[in-house]
């Protein structure tokens, strides 16, 4: 008697590569649904092999440090928050356990928000060790944003209970004693820096869900601080509140 469609499913979720699926594929039935479970499954496990890949692509600059010095500590730093016109910058710093293997990890804004949400809660888990740092929209006003944003870099990286030899930063340079490597799109290309993309920001998102309960009318939950029709609606309803940003445009031209 031949397995039912969901028992030939349950049979192929066994098979864990391209070529043990194309050596199983002759003894297979023809019929449709099968052959529609075959393509899923092929089409699965192309996509894994294809992050698989990614993922070792984006080990490149980890691979050089360790090679050369296998005591390395190396840290990734990246930063959520530069362009809304409400809330804070926010930063994260992370150390990567030895044995990671985070399939998936990219540029925050490259990864859907449910992908995004399981990768944070896995770093959380699994790292060796990570830390926020916060510039805020005063600081933001007081100092520019490209200032702020590195005040936030350093506040993570001071808040780390395990002090890193080597940095990897996103983009930015820090005016500290610390041998940093600065990676022009980085959370694209060192697996590091998407580790500290993730994880700030969720922690970003997370702040502005729970100030758009303090000040509904902005969208805060929605917007997380960009200047969305219904944000600026908000403005010209609710009024500038203490965590918009007072030095951007249209906030600075409001009386």
């Amino acid at each position: 008697m031949s397995k039912t469609i969901k028992e030939m499913k349950q049979l192929l979720e066994q098979i864990d590569t391209i070529e043990e699926l194309e050596q199983h594929e002759a003894n297979l039935d023809n019929r449709k649904g099968v052959q529609q479970a075959i393509a899923s499954r092929k089409k699965q496990l192309e996509k894994e092999l294809q992050l698989i890949e990614q993922y070792h692509e984006m080990t490149f600059y980890e691979n050089e440090l360790l090679a050369n010095n296998a005591d390395e500590v190396i840290c990734g730093i990246d930063e959520v928050g530069r362009g809304p016109l409400a809330g804070p910058v926010v930063a994260c710093a992370v150390i990567l356990n030895n044995d990671h293997n985070y399939l998936g990890l990219n540029d925050s804004k490259k990864v859907s928000a449910k992908n995004r949400a399981k990768l944070n809660q896995q770093l959380i888990d699994g790292v060796t060790e990570y830390a926020y740092g916060v510039a805020t929209a005063e600081e933001i006003d007081q100092f520019n944003i490209y200032k702020a944003t590195q005040i936030a870099m350093q506040r993570a990286i001071d808040n780390l209970k395990l002090k890193p030899t080597h940095l990897l930063i996103d983009a930015m340079k820090l005016d500290n004693e610390i041998n940093q490597t600065s990676i022009i799109k980085g959370d694209a290309k060192s697996v590091s820096i998407a580790a500290a993309s993730i994880m700030a920001k969720e922690h970003r998102d997370n702040y502005m869900k729970e100030l758009a309960e303090q000040f509904p009318g902005y969208g805060f939950e929605n917007n997380v601080g960009y200047g969305t029709k219904e944000h600026l609606k908000g403005i010209e309803e609710y009024g500038v509140i203490k965590e918009h940003r007072k030095t951007f445009e249209p906030i600075k031209s409001i009386k």
